[in-house]
């Protein structure tokens, strides 16, 4: 097919005669959008070229959708897009708006997967580059739109210009193929555009659907993407063909200026045509006929750039000629030098972007500030606190001290939480930065992605941990991947809290009574805080701030439901589970990544644990002392990275060590813990005890799957007696 699409652009430009038409009055734009077309075809064909000489590792091109170069050429490289996989047009358009940038080699040391990729530093073939605002996205499968959503939602906030690096009337692009139309991450982005439009909320997001009519193999039945696209509330609704440029020309401009205009959102839908199959690894012959295939090539995009500037004078068939093959010399240079190119060779070199490290402080409020966030009556006077209370002032020290921080989530604002976590932060600093979110936790993170991009500090909730599955690749896919496939020159830190874990008492089943982290921990680069204690709990909030802000860290904050509201541990009254506020800058000590937290001198045994597991290992270890067992309770607070230098250093003065994980036996924290510690070179007993590998049921029956305290004291018990 390589060769089909090439030879039959040149037999058919060179079978033309000259046009006789009438010429247009400025022959410059069809000129640059051919320029960009054939720059881009011939970076597919050289794709190809570099994987039969095992020096290319990417073919998924762009041919037949270089129409959406137009797209570029209507926008302003200051316009920020998020692009899909076939947007290799865009690229070559928008880079000849910047002086300086080079797509050719950009394009082709991505595919070469070498070291001196502008943009991923050799991580991945994508389409990005800071000085062209294009924000890298992967092959992704509409899983980029709620970040587009988000970062068009940050800029048509009125104080967008105080955090944005990008102009106050900048448009967000995002481009999608028609397939990806039927994929709820998708359909959730374009709701939530839609939603706020509908409330006259400026949402500035230009949405390109590329419509080649194939998802891979499966086609998109006839004529169901433009009823979909046309039925979206809130958008203006443009389709166009791309195989029509001077339409195609008049349609982008006219799109463009509408979403910058009115600030509200857009979605063009541009028919287009895919050639070459889906990548180099798909035979579509296995599934289109001959007949379908030879006819897309009378729909090339560059066919019908070169007829229009043909039938106008603008350049004669020769001249058409003579340009392609002017570029394809270019490209063909440029991949004789990318071959060999050193490429990232260890791990160190792989995971950098990902082990960023900031030694920086806590950002402390101006006194004034403080007074003002906590209506003159200051946490730290208010006595001994719950959890819940103490997450709530440290949530408000945190607003008080960073003015571009943000809290959204679900019911947050209002009705502050289910639990009451948020109560009063709202009537404080207003709607703007505690933000009642939509009903769709894809959103929830998108928007916070978004507002990161913008420059805001987002902090959203996820109301309970089970909900996070609903959204976890925002988490993975988009969050976690940024730094990585743009070599750190893009980040979005946050610190997502999740209420979470089990033993909630009369109220739950699975969906509230979740205990499962493995999905978190496998995260690279994002860090997981568990804070169990009301001491110490704003100091773990305010270190994930810190890392958010400074290092660009994505941290996920899970709150124990079960310990929000405790204040008692061994009897009624005695208030072992709350302490005093400490507000910033009094004592961080303890809560840095890495740090973990000790109870007791006990030598006969070290119980490891977090979570609603530290308050179930002190009551079992004061049962333990009755019967002359004296253990020490090691809180880890941090559960990616684990805490494991620290975690060593106090195990080497112990002969036994359980760990007690209130997460499943398999996939659980507990297997990591335990690796960690026989990895080390810890070489004394160690067990553990877990919950079982079960869903939580409602009622009384989730007693029979949880850890219990009873079991900390049988196995302790086993462990000394052994």
């Amino acid at each position: 097919m390589t060769d089909a699409i090439d030879d039959h652009f040149r037999s058919t430009v060179a079978s033309w005669l000259p046009g006789d038409g009438p010429a247009p009055a400025d022959p410059a734009p069809l000129l640059a959008l051919f320029d960009a077309q054939v720059v881009s075809r011939h970076l597919d064909l050289a794709a190809r070229v570099l994987q039969t000489v095992g020096e290319g590792f990417y073919t998924i091109g762009s041919s037949g959708h270089e129409s959406n170069a137009a797209v570029a050429m209507a926008l302003r490289p200051t316009d920020p897009a998020l692009l899909h996989y076939r947007s290799g047009g865009f690229y070559v358009a928008r880079a000849a708006q910047v002086d300086g940038t080079d797509p050719i080699a950009d394009v082709l040391n991505g595919v070469a997967a070498a070291a001196a990729d502008q943009i991923s530093g050799g991580r991945h073939k994508v389409f990005g580059n800071k000085e062209l605002s294009i924000i890298p996205q992967t092959s992704t499968i509409g899983s980029h739109l709620p970040r587009a959503f988000g970062l068009a939602y940050a800029l048509g906030r009125r104080d967008a210009g105080t955090w944005s690096a990008w102009p106050g009337d900048a448009v967000v692009v995002t481009s999608f193929g028609d397939a990806s139309l039927n994929h709820s991450t998708t359909l959730g982005a374009l709701n939530a555009a839609g939603y706020l439009a509908h409330q006259g909320v400026p949402v500035p997001l230009l949405a390109v659907c590329e419509d080649n009519a194939l998802g891979i193999s499966t086609p998109s039945p006839h004529g169901w993407v433009e009823r979909r696209l046309a039925a979206l509330p809130g958008f203006l609704h443009l389709a166009v063909d791309g195989s029509r440029p001077d339409e195609l020309l008049e349609a982008t401009a006219a799109i463009t200026q509408h979403v910058r205009s009115t600030r509200q959102p857009a979605v063009l839908h541009l028919r287009t045509v895919r050639f070459m199959g889906h990548a180099g690894s798909d035979a579509e012959v296995a599934y289109r006929t001959s007949r379908e295939i030879a006819d897309d090539l009378e729909r090339d995009p560059l066919l019908a750039t070169a007829r229009r500037l043909v039938e106008t004078g603008a350049l004669s068939p020769s001249d058409v000629l003579d340009r392609y093959e002017s570029a394809r010399v270019e490209v063909e240079e440029a991949t004789k030098r990318v071959i060999g190119s050193p490429r990232l060779t260890t791990a160190e070199a792989v995971t950098a972007p990902l082990d960023r490290s900031v030694t920086s402080d806590v950002v402390v409020a101006e006194d004034e500030a403080r007074r003002a966030a906590f209506e003159g009556r200051l946490p730290e006077d208010a006595g001994p606190l719950t959890l819940a209370q103490t997450i709530n002032a440290a949530l408000k020290d945190v607003l008080a001290a960073h003015p571009e921080a943000v809290v959204l989530g679900e019911d947050v604002g209002r009705k502050g939480g289910v639990y009451g976590v948020t109560r009063g932060l709202s009537k404080v600093f207003g709607r703007e930065r505690v933000l009642d979110t939509l009903l769709d936790e894809q959103t929830v993170l998108g928007t916070s992605l978004g507002l990161a991009l913008a420059g805001r500090l987002p902090i959203p909730e996820i109301q309970y941990l089970a909900y996070v599955h609903n959204a976890e690749d925002q988490l993975r896919g988009e969050a976690a991947t940024l730094p990585f496939f743009s070599d750190g020159q893009y980040e979005n830190g946050m610190v997502v809290r999740v209420a979470g874990l089990a033993y909630q008492k009369g109220f739950g089943g699975h969906f509230h009574n979740d205990n499962a982290l493995a999905v978190l921990r496998d995260v690279p680069g994002l860090r997981l805080a568990v804070p169990s204690h009301p001491h110490g709990a704003a100091r773990l909030l305010r270190e994930c701030v810190r890392l958010a802000r400074d290092e660009g860290r994505v941290c996920v904050f899970v709150e124990p439901i079960a310990l929000y509201h405790r204040r008692d541990l061994f009897e009624e009254g005695d208030a072992v589970w709350t302490a005093p506020y400490e507000p910033a800058g009094t004592d961080d000590v303890g809560a840095h990544v890495g740090e973990v937290g000790v109870s007791g001198d006990g030598r006969d045994c070290l119980i490891v644990t977090f979570g609603n597991g530290v308050p179930m290992s002190l009551r079992a270890a004061l049962r333990l002392a009755a019967e002359h067992v004296d253990v020490t309770v090691l809180d880890l607070q941090w559960l990616s990275p684990l805490p494991t230098t620290a975690l060593l250093e106090v195990a080497s003065g112990y002969d036994r060590v359980l760990v007690v994980d209130e997460t499943r036996a398999s996939g659980g924290v507990s297997e990591s813990v335990v690796t960690a510690l026989v990895t080390g070179g810890y070489r004394g007993h160690v067990d553990r005890v877990t919950s079982a590998d079960s869903f939580v049921p409602l009622g009384p029956a989730a007693d029979a799957v949880l850890l219990g305290e009873d079991d900390i004291v049988s196995a302790v018990r086993g462990m000394v007696g052994s």
